[in-house]
């Protein structure tokens, strides 16, 4: 009998558990994708000139492009390798940006801006880290140059 009500209290806490670790793996998830989710601004024109709007504004900023085009309504682009903090580290910008049209007409566009940070550039060539960057003045140089080029501020 007391074999019985050990089981059934041992199993009790097993099963608290796990509900515990699932609310705390669900809590993980949701804090990254507020930290990872991308800022957003609207846009006045359509995807394509928006787009080259943005291919315009991330050149004069530095930014070289790797990858996307205005039918995917995708842009990437990184910023050259500069070093880091310490000797033999290096540090890079990473933008992703994506482009929707809107209900209005306009285009609202998502940006992303990631660093890339190799601790030891000498001794472990190609490891890095990749961070998003969340409270960085990078975003809204970005969002005025778009507008800039446009010759139109953003809406929202």
């Amino acid at each position: 009998m007391h074999v019985r009500v050990l089981l059934s209290c041992f199993s009790a806490l097993l099963l608290t558990g796990c509900e515990s670790i699932s609310d705390a793996t669900t809590s993980v998830r949701e804090k990254i994708a507020a930290r990872e989710a991308p800022k957003s601004k609207t846009y006045p024109a359509d995807t394509r000139t928006t787009y080259d709007a943005v291919k315009t504004a991330t050149t004069q900023m530095g930014y070289r492009f790797i990858r996307g085009g205005p039918a995917q309504g995708e842009y990437e682009a990184v910023s050259g390798v500069g070093a880091g903090e310490r000797i033999g580290t290096a540090r890079q910008l990473s933008l992703k940006v994506k482009l929707e049209r809107s209900l209005d007409g306009g285009t609202v566009v998502s940006a992303r801006i990631t660093e890339i940070l190799e601790a030891d550039s000498s001794n472990r060539a190609g490891m890095a880290t990749e961070t998003p960057l969340r409270d960085t003045p990078q975003y809204e140089v970005f969002f005025e140059r778009v507008g800039q080029v446009l010759g139109k501020p953003a809406v929202k």
